[in-house]
């Protein structure tokens, strides 16, 4: 199970996947040229959202036609310091793909 965990620093925001900073993915799908956000719908959270469901799944058509779903539902409601693991990206997927 992967752990991801985001924070709002004095140098920004910060995403890390198991200790390791998360790729924002944007070579295979860009929403944004602002990098990561959460916390409200847009399009930084929508990054996050599909480099989120990308690292989850390795499945790039998944994670852009779930990535609105996923950002709205579970992105723009993470609060400052978060964490998520692959088994609530597993549930909501599960939920919305059914």
């Amino acid at each position: 199970m992967k752990t991801y965990t985001g924070d709002r620093t004095i140098d920004g925001v910060k995403v890390h996947v198991d200790g390791r900073p998360l790729p924002d993915k944007a070579d295979i799908q860009r929403y944004t040229d602002m990098g990561f956000e959460w916390g409200y719908e847009g399009q930084e959270p929508r990054q996050l959202a599909f480099a989120l469901l990308f690292d989850h799944t390795d499945n790039a058509g998944l994670a852009r036609s779930s990535s609105e779903a996923f950002m709205r539902a579970m992105v723009a409601n993470l609060s400052n310091e978060w964490h998520l693991t692959s088994e609530s990206i597993e549930e909501f997927l599960r939920i919305a793909c059914s």
